[in-house]
């Protein structure tokens, strides 16, 4: 799977992506372990770019770019994004689309906290399912 990181989310992202990170393209609608979103309606609709300093097990797939980042997706994210994806930095925020469109005109960067992934897995899921009765 490809991408195109459009110059202006190269230049948006230069100061916020360190060379070394592991870099995660992750949907941030409750379905993804990195996601503070609860509840079903946003489903396929909303992604974060995850920087971390180490790879991942869930996030193995590669993301072909033009920038050199050390990009991935999980099997999860495979459904939402098409041929043609692309990052463009438009309007003041990262957006995310492929040839059907666009998928995401708010992507968010997160630096990943791998002990607090860790450890707090059992309490995320009982925040997202809190914050899902109330978003939807």
């Amino acid at each position: 799977m490809q991408i195109n990181i459009k110059d202006t989310a190269q230049a948006y992202l230069k100061d916020k992506l360190p060379a070394e990170a592991y870099i995660f393209l992750a949907t941030d609608d409750g379905s993804s372990k990195f996601s503070k979103l609860g509840g079903s309606c946003a489903i396929g609709n909303k992604f974060q770019l995850v920087v971390s300093t180490t790879a991942d097990a869930d996030y193995q797939t590669p993301l072909v770019n033009n920038a050199g980042y050390r990009l991935f997706i999980s099997d999860g994210e495979k459904t939402f994004l098409g041929n043609g994806l692309s990052l463009a930095y438009k309007n003041a925020g990262l957006v995310l689309s492929d040839d059907s469109g666009l998928l995401d005109g708010g992507v968010t960067v997160t630096a990943l906290n791998q002990a607090a992934v860790a450890k707090d897995d059992d309490r995320r899921r009982d925040e997202m399912q809190t914050l899902g009765q109330k978003i939807c």
